[in-house]
């Protein structure tokens, strides 16, 4: 199956074109093919133009694409608009399957730790983007995102494996003795591998149910709150 992943949650993005199939007795059958920066600020310009020239370069028209994946967040509010909104486009005029995949989940995934992990991500506003992961998940038990300040999140991480891309974030948490673990920058290549892994167990929405995983909400709504 061919795979388009795009993340375009933060400063920078990518989009990402990979190839993949049932795992095979040699391990996973996934083969990344290309991966294509997006420069921030310019998403919504560059991003159906830049998917169209990786298909193209590669040999693919759009109808060969079998599923998408997208990150849902949390992120920047309008970068994750624009990328939900051509996934959303894309798999409704193809009739493809979308495997929506949190960045604190990647994390967590692109981690390879077992047992309690607890990714973070830099939030602004002297915040951070907090996912609560138990690996192997038990049955039935949902991961915890949350955002929480710098001072709960270092409190809250006690007991916890912390995994973070952000050298900001690693530093605080090993500074108050906390285990953490400095990840690579995420990319639309690691949002398609976990995104595959979605779609082998079934856990898929159509366009009409795709949305956004903002976490924190947006100034209109906390100002619509601070009124009501």
């Amino acid at each position: 199956m061919l795979l388009l992943a795009i993340d375009t949650s933060g400063k920078n993005g990518s989009i990402a074109l990979a190839r993949a199939g049932e795992p095979t007795a040699e391990g996973s059958n996934f083969e990344l093919i290309e991966i294509v920066p997006l420069v921030g600020g310019t998403f919504s310009a560059q991003l159906i133009p830049q998917v169209a020239e990786l298909l193209s370069s590669n040999g693919f028209m759009k109808t060969a694409i079998g599923a998408f994946v997208v990150a849902s967040g949390p992120g920047s509010f309008t970068g994750l608009r624009v990328g939900l909104a051509a996934a959303k486009a894309l798999a409704e005029v193809l009739g493809k399957p979308i495997a929506t995949v949190s960045l604190l989940e990647v994390c967590a995934f692109i981690s390879g730790l077992q047992g309690k992990v607890m990714a973070a991500l830099e939030a602004g506003r002297g915040e951070i983007y907090v996912g609560e992961y138990e690996i192997p998940a038990k049955p039935g038990q949902a991961p915890r995102e949350q955002i929480l300040s710098k001072d709960l999140f270092l409190i809250h991480a006690r007991g916890w494996a912390v995994v973070t891309p952000d050298p900001t974030i690693a530093e605080a948490a090993a500074a108050a003795g906390l285990s953490v673990t400095i990840l690579a920058s995420i990319s639309a290549a690691a949002v398609a591998r976990l995104g595959w892994r979605k779609i082998q167990s079934g856990e898929t929405v159509t366009p009409e149910q795709l949305e956004a995983n903002y976490i924190r909400r947006t100034d209109a709504e906390m100002l619509e709150k601070s009124k009501s």
